[in-house]
């Protein structure tokens, strides 16, 4: 079903690849938005609900990895296609036949699934994207995802208002197919490291120890983002509330403004990245700016309004950090290896979301809510050393396209 090769435009090829992350970062969120209805039909406790996120967030990134190989060996398309059709089962399969065993079973095949995302749509979007545009095609390709994220609570809670939790889970379920349909459809090309080496054996070989230097380097920076992004995101509300005496409705405008300035600012920062080709120094930069404005909102107590303004700030340079962080993957992952280069880096975001929930529970528990906002000026503080290093450790000779 794939279109003849010539037809296919960059245009065409980032619709479906950013419909995939779109889905991927829906699907995160689809469970935990149905937890009430688990709760009462299934008769268990948060506890054992919140064991599901758990196991989501743990099987991913043990595949991430792995699954990254397999996009390089087989074909990023390929991948792509099988972890829509595997997590969409694994919600309809649930809708089927509820049960708790079941519960965790779907939670560990949407952590596979999610395990295939990042290595195929990366590794596609390198190997076919216009140089020139890189920076701006991974921002549409990131937003897209936080767009998922955005709609999954309002998307779900409509479903469960009008067909119910197992209607819920089995329409959801069904646009993980309906968009793997898709990317037949357009026709997207596909992305693997036969392609890329046979066209640059010898820089291949060069650069392929940089698999071990500089991508651990970035799994580290890939984590310390995770850590300082999941503290506002996750305990954001809670520690406004109790730290600064925020309401409730307040607190969570103040959320929503740093997730949609967030959403924004990687838009803005797909243009930036275009137009540098120091992508760490620049990272680094907005990372230093970010630390001192989070930093101030953890020394003090400032009011409602200048918190609004402030995690407005802070959140837009967050998402701006975005495409130059995936352009420093690019630039130091060896040809033909983009799929094992972001599995294996993407694994720090996973680990970061397994940290965070009870690192900041802690922190919360401890009555410190100013030091959710300290340890987010913490890691920031962190990132700006790693996002330098990269730069340092890859090789001189140029990449081609």
């Amino acid at each position: 079903m794939n279109l003849p090769r010539g037809r296919i435009t960059p245009a065409r090829t980032l619709t479906g690849i950013s419909s995939a992350h779109w889905v991927s970062h829906f699907y995160m969120l689809v469970l935990p938005m149905l937890f009430p209805f688990f709760k009462d039909q299934l008769g268990v406790g948060y506890v054992e609900l919140g064991l599901s996120v758990t196991v989501f967030g743990v099987v991913s990134a043990l595949t991430q990895v792995p699954v990254g190989y397999l996009v390089d060996r087989f074909g990023a398309r390929l991948i792509l296609f099988l972890g829509l059709c595997l997590g969409g089962l694994g919600l309809i399969l649930l809708g089927i036949h509820l049960s708790y065993v079941n519960l965790i079973a779907c939670a560990a095949l949407l952590g596979l699934a999610n395990s295939a995302y990042h290595p195929a749509d990366y590794a596609i979007l390198s190997a076919h994207m216009d140089e020139t545009r890189m920076g701006r095609a991974f921002s549409v390709h990131t937003f897209a995802g936080y767009l998922g994220g955005a709609m999954a609570p309002a998307v779900v809670a409509a479903l469960l208002e009008t067909i119910g939790g197992l209607g819920a889970l089995i329409v959801a379920g069904a646009l993980g197919p309906a968009v793997a349909l898709l990317v037949l459809v357009l026709g997207l090309p596909d992305a693997s490291a036969a392609t890329a080496e046979s066209a640059a054996p010898e820089q291949g070989d060069r650069n392929r120890s940089l698999l071990n230097r500089a991508m651990v380097v970035l799994t580290g920076f890939f984590l310390l983002l995770s850590l300082s992004t999941n503290g506002v995101s996750m305990f954001g509300v809670v520690a406004l509330m109790g730290g600064y005496g925020a309401a409730f409705s307040t607190a969570n405008l103040i959320l929503t403004a740093f997730l949609v300035a967030s959403a924004v600012g990687v838009l803005g920062g797909g243009w930036l990245a275009d137009r540098t080709v120091r992508h760490g120094e620049f990272a680094a930069l907005c990372f230093v700016i970010n630390t001192v404005i989070v930093a101030a909102v953890a020394v003090t107590t400032p009011g409602p309004v200048t918190l609004f303004v402030t995690l407005t700030v802070a959140g837009f340079l967050s998402g701006v950090i975005a495409p130059s962080r995936d352009m420093m993957v690019r630039e130091a992952a060896p040809p033909g290896a983009s799929g094992r280069a972001f599995g294996f880096v993407t694994t720090g975001f996973n680990l970061g979301a397994i940290i965070a929930p009870p690192l900041f529970g802690w922190i919360m528990d401890h009555h410190m809510p100013h030091w959710v906002f300290g340890g987010t000026a913490l890691f920031m503080a962190l990132t700006v050393a790693l996002a330098l290093l990269p730069g340092r450790s890859r090789s001189a000779v140029p990449r081609e396209a």
